[in-house]
């Protein structure tokens, strides 16, 4: 297994209300490492484009451990959690760390990857299974179909909002009020 780490310099604007990492940067970091990942290892937005696929995270979690402020040095790393055998499926583990070692957060990130023109998942091509095979973890677990099938969220189709006739326009309810 090799280690991947990006380094991020925490900003000011990837602050919240409570002086610390707000919630939106930890998932603007993960997407962040994984696309510098790719590009690292000759996956990125070119040969995406050149192989008809992207990748589609279909569900995300993070535990926090520790607060991470402004200005200080965080280091992301990947692995490769999961994978289905032919790796249309995958599931990778970022880990937030300190220059110190601290460990402040994870997050797992699961998804598929997707022919961009039929809009299916696809397998990706053994470039992208060769290099994803380095970056497994030493306890990958080998996903399939039903694993999607278990994700904790399913679609709930409800009937049009405009339909519904739940939905006022505050100047129709002042014209109600007015007659």
């Amino acid at each position: 297994m090799s280690d991947y780490h990006y380094k991020f310099e925490v900003r000011w604007s990837d602050i919240d209300a409570n002086r610390h990492l707000a919630n939106s940067s930890y998932v603007m970091y993960c997407a962040q490492t994984r696309m510098a990942f790719m590009n690292s290892h000759k996956m990125g937005l070119k040969e995406l484009t050149r192989w008809g696929i992207g990748p589609v995270i279909l569900h995300e979690r993070y535990s926090f451990f520790k607060e991470i402020y402004a200005d200080q040095t965080v280091f992301v790393s990947l692995e490769i959690a999961g994978m289905s055998d032919d790796a249309s499926i995958y599931q990778f583990v970022h880990k937030f760390y300190l220059p110190d070692g601290t460990h402040c957060a994870t997050a797992e990130a699961t998804g598929v990857w997707i022919d961009t023109m039929l809009r299916k998942s696809t397998a990706p091509p053994d470039d992208v299974l060769e290099v994803m095979n380095e970056f497994k973890s030493e306890h990958v677990k080998t996903l399939t179909r039903q694993d999607l099938k278990d994700l904790p969220f399913k679609p709930e189709n409800v009937e049009p909002f405009h339909k519904r006739n739940t939905f006022i326009w505050k100047k129709d309810k002042e014209q109600q009020n007015e007659q």
